[in-house]
């Protein structure tokens, strides 16, 4: 960043946008109009509540060829939510958001509001987390 750039956008191996870097200066004047808005957009944000995709989970079940049996179990890596059953804890601490026939199940945390997507691969699955605001 030159003293000219009051902004620079950082990017990951892949090209996507991973963050912006600000200059001092840019914090300095505007600390007190940013300061809210960041921590408002870092607080976890409960899932929009709508009709979670049980038809594409249906059909995810109904194709289900992989070596291993199927398991309805969830865990967060960020905050730790975690269910043996996803469909029948009365909890309900995830809600689905997709489920594809390729393997790849999405659910969304609603204890910290992190993506948590399930993918099932030829004889294992693994958990990846995203969240709202990456620390």
């Amino acid at each position: 960043m030159t003293h000219n750039e009051p902004y620079l956008p950082l990017y990951d191996a892949a090209g996507n946008l991973y963050g912006v870097m600000i200059s001092a200066e840019v914090w300095r004047k505007s600390r007190h109009q940013l300061e809210p808005l960041l921590q408002k957009a870092c607080e976890p944000q409960s899932p929009v509540e709508q009709a979670e995709p049980l038809d594409e989970w249906k059909s995810f079940c109904a194709c289900w060829d992989f070596k291993y049996p199927l398991t309805f179990e969830v865990t967060c890596g960020h905050c730790g939510a975690h269910t043996d059953n996803w469909e029948l804890d009365p909890a309900k601490p995830f809600r689905l958001k997709s489920a594809q026939l390729g393997g790849l199940v999405v659910f969304a945390c609603k204890a910290c509001g992190a993506t948590v997507r399930k993918k099932h691969f030829k004889d294992h699955y693994c958990f990846e987390v995203t969240p709202v605001c990456p620390s």
